[in-house]
């Protein structure tokens, strides 16, 4: 009987951008890395795209694409953020789609996932249409081709989500075998019962619906993926591969599939090298034919479903009490911390229905007037999430309009469009799964739901009527915050009401952290949801702050925001330095703009102060312009900051405005002078009481804090490079290395290998663009040489690839300049099997191929 195996990861993070500059900012947690995806990205996805077969003495042998061999799915969100951020490694993921088309008969491996993994049952039907299609769509766009299954968000399924999958053309789904209530034979009348995690999971079943519609089901192995998850089955590749050939069993007379669902970071990320587990167990069972690989479309090809099954509903993979632990203090949660509760779940989750369902009517109302049918514009804005191009953009508006729109109402609709994204983007499923309403993830889908608040505050006024918010006439600015400037100078307008964000505020107070410092979700909201409202005013501030620093080109983007300059007036009195200014800011998003003047002053240091305001005229900029020049050649600095409140109002700005990646940048740069003085002070304590600090060490003694806060910081400057040396040597951090561990030093090696691992990167590119350049072999193969040597891990992936990539384009090309006798080929061959053994890759064949030629007459 035919025996398959398929292995299935859910690769997905949840979306970390921030809502009001559609980028991930940066993330210290993360460190050393500038975010979570970039982490996760260098510890799974990266490597599982190019995994690593070892030889028997642990070098590289070959190097093979994981996704090519399983089956996956990859969170929509993640797939955009990559393509960006990292495409090597996306378009690899592609590639390993159309691979496993040729591979398993062609059916793809890769699986579509609603949106932005929302706990579909937990959904309005609306929100759910609306998230299953958009994956499609997604997916659509990115494989280039329908999607035969979708993985649903933490598995949770109930009827109505697989009557909506079946109607968008989904043919399958995974489940836990914990989700199935009974089953029966096609046609059979008699059901058995399945609940308990008693269904076979070694073949497919078929759900009937209640609308005449039906959908695939697949019910995986749950011990083995239990175990490779949780219990170090990923340990040895020979263990794992036994665990799978162990489900097989010679009473069933079907063709068994033994399949498994875990994440995919279980290869990588949550325990280290399972990517390489991973390739070896399929390296593994095909050499050793134990069972035919597969997935799951091919599966159902060969094999069509010859049992009905059941599903029991409002049920999810992640919580043995249904879906509790997206909507209750079920007692499900991360571990760790038994005297917590979550009992904020309940009240979160209703704060943030009440907030959709109030604004739900006023969307349908407004958004009424320009679109012939607003929840099918809703479901096709996800054309324009991918492409916001201004033709692609120009198109959407006109398929779905009443009528041709002027300018202000498109952004009416743009920005009605972006209020529904980021209303389905606040129930993105992490914000419940972890212990505290103070998590960041949780943090994160507030900061969402606060943006849906600044949207309806923009596009809904108060009614004199009822208090209820009605249709705005003009398209306000970006964000709800206040405009900057002076009252008396700032026409009057109607004022967007509060009273939709503190009723939600007043929802939010019955969410309770379990930390006393955070109190409730009011508090946390407060605390670090409105810092990060984004207004014209803070980004003309961001603007200003940054041009002090490094002046604007005439234009120039600010994250999803572009800037054109109109005017920069730059001012330089000894460390004093003030630039008056006037940029047209316009949204790529809502296509929204505002002319702003801005004057900025930096007295040294971190003391900078500025004004933001509307551009009103020519002549009232001028006048100011003027105005503050004249004080600041007087050098009369206190008239000066006197003059910037008078002439920009009350909102005033400094290095705190600046966006985190940017604020970040600049202080670094400010602090160099203060780090240097530091440093100099610190190095007179240690090279004073050298001989002291290395008795006291003999004898067992503590250092004295003085002492140990010289040696912590010069030790983990000096490491990070050596001024004497263009590239640090390894003599000098050998050296760095013994005297930390003799004074007992915590460095900063994950900083050190990560900065190194990027100059190789440097170096190995910079070979790869000019191959026969002796000198650029050199430069790799020398960092290679130190990051080998050193007694901690450098990352040497990308390297690695790129190695293997010149073997196949470079190496023939050199033993033929060998053989037809030019000098220089030898050498160059030499250093590159030099380089390879330094990246821990097995030369032998290279070896051997470069002795024959050598020895062939020329």
């Amino acid at each position: 009987m035919e025996r398959y195996i398929c292995i299935h990861g859910h690769f997905y993070q949840p979306p970390r951008e921030n809502p009001w500059l559609e980028a991930v900012e940066l993330q210290d947690s993360a460190y050393p890395y500038h975010d979570w995806n970039e982490r996760i990205t260098a510890e799974c996805y990266a490597p599982n795209a190019v995994a690593r077969i070892m030889d028997g003495q642990g070098r590289i042998e070959k190097l093979v694409n994981n996704y090519a061999r399983m089956s996956f799915n990859f969170g929509p969100t993640l797939l955009g953020w990559l393509e960006v951020n990292n495409p090597e490694v996306y378009h690899c993921i592609l590639q390993a789609d159309a691979e496993s088309r040729e591979r398993f008969g062609g059916h793809g491996s890769a699986l579509a996932q609603a949106y932005n993994h929302v706990i579909l049952p937990l959904a309005n039907r609306r929100d759910k249409y609306t998230q299953v299609l958009w994956g499609i769509r997604d997916f659509e766009r990115r494989f280039q081709r329908a999607p035969e299954g979708m993985w649903l968000p933490e598995t949770a399924v109930d009827r109505e989500t697989l009557e909506i999958l079946a109607e968008l053309g989904i043919r399958f789904t995974i489940l836990s075998p914990y989700q199935a209530l009974r089953w029966r034979d096609v046609g059979g009348k008699t059901w058995q019962e399945a609940d308990g995690g008693r269904i076979d999971p070694t073949r497919a079943y078929v759900q009937n619906l209640p609308g005449g519609r039906s959908i695939n089901l697949f019910f995986y192995d749950g011990p083995i993926s239990r175990a490779l998850a949780f219990e170090k089955l990923l340990t040895k590749g020979e263990d794992f591969v036994a665990r799978l050939e162990s489900a097989f069993s010679k009473d069933r007379d079907w063709p068994q599939l033994v399949h498994i669902a875990t994440d995919g970071e279980t290869y990588g990320h949550h325990h280290p090298h399972g990517d390489m587990a991973l390739a070896y167990a399929f390296q593994f069972l095909e050499e050793k034919k134990i069972a035919r690989l597969t997935n799951y479309g091919e599966y159902l090809e060969r094999h069509p479903p010859q049992q009905e099954v059941e599903i029991l509903e409002n049920t999810a993979w992640s919580c043995v009490h249904g879906v509790g632990r997206w909507r209750d203090d079920c007692g499900c949660n991360s571990g760790g911390r038994p005297q917590w509760n979550q009992a904020w779940r309940k009240p979160l989750r209703e704060a943030l229905d009440w907030l959709r369902d109030t604004l739900t009517p006023k969307y349908e109302r407004l958004a009424g007037k320009s679109l012939r049918d607003p929840w099918a514009a809703r479901n096709q804005y996800i054309d324009v999430v991918l492409d916001r191009t201004p033709e692609n953009v120009d198109g959407f508006l006109a398929r779905n309009a009443l009528q041709d729109l002027d300018a202000d109402k498109k952004t009416v609709v743009l920005k009605l469009l972006e209020l529904q994204r980021h209303a389905m983007l606040m129930y993105t499923s992490c914000g419940w799964f972890f212990d505290d309403l103070s998590g960041i993830e949780t943090v994160q889908i507030l900061q969402y739901a606060g943006r849906v608040v600044q949207l309806a505050e923009e596009l809904f006024e108060a009614s004199p009527g009822d208090g209820a918010p009605v249709a705005a006439e003009k398209a306000g600015p970006p964000s709800g915050a206040k405009e900057a400037g002076n009252p008396k100078d700032t026409p009057k307008k109607s004022s967007p009401s509060p009273m939709l964000e503190e009723q939600f505020l007043k929802r939010l107070e019955r969410a309770k952290s379990n930390l006393p410092e955070h109190g409730d979700g009011r508090e946390i909201y407060q605390k670090w949801v409105k810092p990060m409202t984004v207004d014209w005013a803070r980004i003309a501030a961001h603007y200003a702050v940054s041009a002090l620093f490094e002046p604007p080109p005439e234009r120039t983007d600010v994250f999803c925001y572009a800037a054109e300059c109109r005017d920069f007036q730059n001012h330089q009195a000894g460390k004093v330095r003030m630039i008056v200014g006037h940029a047209l800011f316009s949204s790529k998003i809502t296509r929204e703009n505002a002319e702003m003047s801005f004057g900025v002053v930096h007295f040294g240091d971190h003391n900078v102060n500025g004004g933001v305001r509307r551009f009103e005229d020519q002549q009232i900029y001028q006048e100011l312009a003027e105005q503050l020049a004249e004080v600041f050649a007087k050098a009369d600095f206190a008239e000066l900051l006197r003059v910037i409140d008078r002439g920009f109002g009350e909102s005033t700005y400094s290095l705190r405005s600046l966006f985190r990646d940017a604020q970040r940048a600049v202080l670094k740069r400010i602090l160099q002078g203060q780090l240097a003085e530091a440093d100099a002070a610190y190095r007179r304590i240690y090279e004073e009481n050298l001989g002291t600090m290395r008795f006291l060490t003999e004898l067992g003694i503590p250092q004295p804090k003085a002492f140990q806060a010289a040696l912590g910081f010069l030790l983990n400057t000096d490491i990070r490079w050596d001024p004497e040396e263009e590239e640090p040597s390894v003599e000098h951090v050998r050296s760095l290395l013994s005297e930390a561990a003799a004074q007992r030093v915590d460095l900063d090696l994950a900083g050190v290998a990560l900065r190194l691992s990027k100059r190789l990167t440097q170096l190995t590119d910079a070979f790869r663009e000019n191959p026969q350049e002796l000198e650029r072999l050199q430069e790799a193969d020398g960092m290679a040489g130190l990051a080998r040597s050193l007694p901690f891990a450098v990352d040497l992936w990308h390297a690695q690839n790129v190695y293997f990539e010149l073997i196949n384009t470079q190496w023939p090309d050199a033993l033929q300049r060998l053989q037809s006798g030019e000098t220089d080929a030898e050498p160059w061959l030499d250093l590159f099997v030099d380089f390879g053994e330094k990246l821990g890759i097995c030369v032998e064949p290279l070896k051997k191929n470069s002795i024959k030629q050598k020895a062939s007459p020329r």
